[in-house]
């Protein structure tokens, strides 16, 4: 039996897309306000400065992985215009769901697909830009995403991972007390699932730190990878330019 991590848990490789899904079909309708309870607003500057640096253009074409309630699609969406097109997509309907109908209460509509990250349904070099934030932590197989992620997009497109990584030392203790004693809390209060948050906790202890996600990328055929650190290193945006 090949197995993975499940937060700190060991878990059959085959049975983790199930567990995250569950925890994600758990905290959907609260999704939104929890993160901006723990981020204390912060994911929202994030997602800004990573729209930024996507830089997309008029009639550009943007996937959207792990795209969840939607912020990144609606933020691309006003970018790309009418001539161009902006896919929302995550594994979890739920999730996905409530994404779809804030953006219709946006008066957006998008294309918006349920589908495995290891298995894009899309064709080869379609996409400018590929995005996926805090989602890249979930998946079982990372290897094989990035390069799901790097065949779908165009010769020179854009590969932005936004995710939670390693902080700076000086508030690493801080950090961690915060992780493992409010959180889940929080979870507990605002959603009812404590769980879920502490797996949350969990499963950004046991993602790729900077160095090692920017290895990664490169494995998986992007030519030039740099990262941001984020607020002392909580969050890290990794951008892959494909060959």
């Amino acid at each position: 039996m090949s197995t993975t991590h499940f937060g700190f848990e060991s878990v059959d490789e085959n049975d983790k897309a199930r567990r995250v899904r569950g925890v994600f079909d758990s905290v959907a309708p609260r999704y939104d306000l929890m993160n901006d309870l723990m981020s204390m607003g912060l994911h929202r500057a994030w997602k800004a400065y990573t729209v930024m640096v996507a830089n997309v253009r008029e009639g550009s074409k943007v996937l959207d992985i792990a795209g969840g309630t939607g912020d990144l699609a609606l933020a691309f969406a006003k970018k790309v215009g009418a001539s161009g097109q902006v896919v929302h997509t995550d594994i979890n309907e739920a999730m996905l769901r409530t994404g779809r109908d804030r953006l219709l209460d946006a008066g957006v509509v998008l294309p918006t697909v349920v589908c495995d990250a290891e298995k894009l349904p899309f064709a080869d070099h379609h996409f400018d830009v590929v995005t996926v934030a805090f989602g890249l932590r979930n998946m079982t197989h990372k290897d094989a995403a990035l390069k799901e992620m790097n065949r779908v997009l165009r010769p020179r497109g854009k590969l932005l991972v936004l995710e939670f990584s390693r902080v700076a030392q000086p508030l690493r203790k801080a950090y961690d007390w915060y992780s493992f004693n409010i959180l889940p809390r929080l979870g507990q209060a605002i959603a009812g699932d404590a769980d879920s948050y502490r797996y949350l906790a969990e499963s950004i202890r046991m993602h790729p730190g900077q160095e090692e996600l920017k290895t990664l990328m490169r494995e998986g055929g992007f030519g030039h990878v740099d990262y941001h650190n984020l607020t002392g290193g909580i969050v890290a945006l990794h951008v892959g330019i494909k060959c």
